[in-house]
């Protein structure tokens, strides 16, 4: 059995990239911090999918709580280890810096940056004693282009943009990988609110993306067919911005 574990799997790109990494063969850890149901409907599709999963309840930026809850893991499954870990957790608290407060930036970047040091650090030993891992870092536009209101976003997510990068060369001797991958608008949650019909006339696509065109990039970044790309940041926006 392989395993694969998804942050912030319970819905929108979580949930795709659950949903695709079953079709491909994964045993899916799917990781969330509150919403049950949507966690529970997110295995079930999982299970229709013809694979199967378990529900990993923890706030990842609890190192305590993700410390028990891998470490529960590790010890009913003493012989194997999660190949695959795809960091998507992350909430939008967009403001102008003016009115911006310490929560709305602190905690963006706890979320994003901290949670993506606090699951994968614990995760890296065993991928590098295995000789294989991948590694795939959910990040976004805003973290190349930045955008006015996300100071905070576009921080955390340029931060763990460069993070990739420095972690890719550290373990690619050992046929680990670290790749990221950068939406721009698709149509989950987190663009609820954003006015579609006027965006799209800036996206030469003319569209917003879906979450399985995104989990198809993640999961041909988590396979071994791209076992030479690594380091890389990858977009997927229809053209907004190269």
């Amino acid at each position: 059995m392989k395993y694969a574990l998804v942050t912030g799997g319970s819905r929108g790109i979580g949930r795709a990239v659950s949903c695709k990494l079953a079709e491909m063969g994964y045993f899916i850890l799917i990781n969330y911090q509150n919403n049950d149901a949507e966690a529970e409907k997110t295995l079930q599709l999982v299970q229709e999918k013809g694979s199967n999963g378990e529900l990993m309840k923890f706030d990842v930026t609890d190192p305590a709580a993700i410390t028990l809850a891998l470490g529960n893991w590790a010890s009913q499954h003493p012989d194997e280890y999660i190949e695959v870990l795809i960091n998507n957790a992350g909430i939008r608290k967009d403001n102008l810096m003016l009115w911006m407060t310490g929560e709305e930036w602190s905690k963006v970047l706890d979320i994003s940056l901290n949670g993506f040091f606090n699951v994968t650090q614990p995760l890296l030993k065993n991928m590098l004693v295995k000789r294989y891992g991948r590694i795939v870092n959910i990040v976004s536009l805003s973290g190349i282009q930045g955008m006015p209101g996300q100071a905070n976003y576009s921080a955390a997510k340029g931060g763990v943009i460069a993070a990739t990068k420095a972690l890719a060369q550290e373990v690619a001797k050992k046929k680990v990988t670290v790749n990221a991958v950068a939406p721009g608008f698709i149509r989950t949650d987190m663009t609820e609110g954003i006015d579609e019909n006027e965006w799209k006339k800036h996206i030469p696509a003319g569209r917003f993306g879906t979450p399985e065109e995104v989990a198809d990039l993640v999961g041909f970044l988590a396979s071994p067919a791209s076992s030479y790309i690594t380091g890389e940041v990858i977009s997927i926006n229809g053209g907004l911005y190269t």
